[in-house]
């Protein structure tokens, strides 16, 4: 039993991280340490508006590091996990695991009836 509203993990969750589409980027960062914004945007399925704003918000909180430059003569966008980014991921990696035990063990609290 969870004897504090603050100790459920839902609360442990960061909004800016937990957010489907910056989750999936996040991840992808995480997994490719380096990440081109086209190949960023196929893997998504998102529009380069739409990835642009994502981006920003995760840019501004720290997260992720953007650097611009060529290749060839073709601008490209490349995109790292900072080391806040790795933590925070990781974190919210933790936060989900709490909340599916606490779903999966049934725990006395976790029902409708509670």
């Amino acid at each position: 039993m969870i004897s504090e509203p603050d100790q459920h993990p839902v609360n442990g969750l960061n909004d800016v991280v937990h957010q489907r589409v910056r989750l999936g980027i996040l991840t992808v960062a995480h997994q490719a340490r380096r990440v081109e914004f086209g190949f960023l945007r196929t893997a998504l399925g998102l529009t380069a508006g739409n990835l642009s704003q994502h981006l920003a918000v995760l840019e501004k909180a720290g997260l992720v590091d953007i650097e611009k430059g060529y290749e060839g003569k073709r601008a490209r966008t490349w995109l790292s996990l900072t080391p806040a980014g790795d933590r925070a991921l990781r974190n919210e990696v933790t936060q989900l695991k709490r909340l599916i035990r606490q779903i999966e063990e049934g725990g006395e609290g976790s029902g409708p009836e509670s």
